[in-house]
């Protein structure tokens, strides 16, 4: 018996991977960023001309960014930090708008050069047939006839399903606390804003009882991408999730299902997450994490009362928690910088199998927290690294 072959993708045509790029230079994520289209566009161009040898981090900051020709990489980080932020803007396209684009540009993790694949929804394909060498004018019978209808039967499941993967480290982070039926509360808090309440044109200093706080309004621009790049993701997933934003959430809510809980809030999540190993504590002379209670070196010194830092810490927790008796995912920074970083790393495939090859045996299925350190390159996070974990 002869078995015949398996499903190979077609590459696609020049003309249709340049067909998508402008589809996806002309959508919300790119426009914005003029950077990010010419990144973009120069990686693609060269790979279709069969010159991935010169996407090289040195030659795009030199070619792409108009860096001098002394141009260090390991002192300029701008070609790392804009491949990241083309990577986070492709996911999101590819979650939304883009879903079921005929063709996907691909940036992997590590590399300059891109990749294209067709659209999942438009693959074919093909399993092994098994062939039973039939002499000329034999016929078929009933048995056989029966065992090759149950091959086709079996050709027709996998094609209507799709291929069989192996469940990634993403997967397997996520399987407990989206394994059930209940839909999944994003939530995320409010911050503190005060706003001075006097005459434009008036000349003394400022009174406190002129600053007036607003309450329920604002949202951290960490929070804000944390948030979006989870809800893009579970909607990729096709999981259910209720958005709950700052005091539209309650406890009887994270009792009634798993629950997502982002961005760091002085008084919001405090109650909820102070009795971890690893939390975020905020405090006159320190901003940093503790363990058990216990200030660490995980600390930011000095944090600018403006919250502008070159480096931040964040904490990622994935737990059942004994009050609300449901799946709790944390993702939180000291700034929204480590809240930014922490939503990448839980969201994104490469950077997940790239940590978890790490983890004890066993580990989706136990209560674990993951302390990150982020730095922070012309005003934007880099991809985190973690210096602690805990399983349990």
């Amino acid at each position: 018996m002869s078995l015949g072959h398996n499903r190979v993708e077609i590459p696609p045509r020049e003309d249709q991977v340049r067909e998508e790029l402008e589809r996806v230079l002309a959508s919300h994520e790119f426009r914005s960023s003029r950077r990010s289209q010419e990144f973009l566009r120069y990686v693609i161009e060269h790979t279709l001309r069969g010159q991935t040898d010169v996407l090289k981090e040195r030659t795009i900051g030199i070619e792409v960014f108009g860096r001098p020709t002394s141009y260090d990489p390991s002192e300029d980080a701008t070609v790392r930090v804009k491949a990241g932020e083309v990577r986070k803007r492709l996911g999101i396209y590819y979650a939304g708008e883009g879903a079921h684009n005929p063709l996907r540009i691909e940036l992997p993790s590590g590399t300059y050069v891109p990749e294209f694949h067709r659209g999942a929804h438009l693959e074919a394909v093909v399993v092994p047939l098994p062939v039973s060498p039939v002499s000329p004018g034999r016929k078929l019978t009933t048995g056989r006839a029966i065992a090759a209808g149950a091959v086709l039967a079996a050709i027709a499941a996998v094609a209507w399903c799709g291929p069989w993967k192996p469940a990634s480290a993403l997967d397997r982070f996520w399987s407990p606390v989206l394994s059930g039926a209940s839909p999944v509360f994003v939530c995320a808090a409010y911050v503190p804003v005060w706003n001075l309440d006097r005459d434009p044109s008036a000349t003394q200093p400022a009174r406190a009882e002129e600053f007036v706080p607003l309450t329920d309004q604002f949202v951290g621009g960490g929070d804000l991408v944390a948030t979006s790049r989870l809800t893009a993701m579970l909607t990729r997933m096709r999981q259910p999730y209720r958005l709950r934003v700052g005091n539209d959430v309650s406890f009887a809510d994270l009792r009634s299902g798993p629950a997502i809980l982002v961005g760091y809030s002085y008084t919001r999540w405090k109650e909820i997450s102070k009795q971890m190993r690893y939390f975020i504590e905020v405090s006159p002379g320190f901003a940093g994490i503790s363990d058990n209670g216990a200030r660490t070196g995980w600390a930011i010194a000095n944090l600018p009362r403006d919250r502008r830092t070159d480096e931040d810490y964040a904490i990622v927790t994935r737990v059942f928690h004994p009050d609300t008796h449901a799946m709790l995912v944390e993702v939180a920074g000291i700034t929204q910088y480590g809240t930014d970083a922490a939503s990448d790393l839980v969201t994104n495939a490469d950077l997940m199998k790239e940590e978890f090859q790490k983890a004890p045996a066993g580990w989706q299925e136990k209560n674990l927290q993951l302390v990150l350190k982020v730095k922070v390159i012309a005003g934007a996070p880099s991809s985190p690294k973690v210096v602690a974990r805990h399983f349990w």
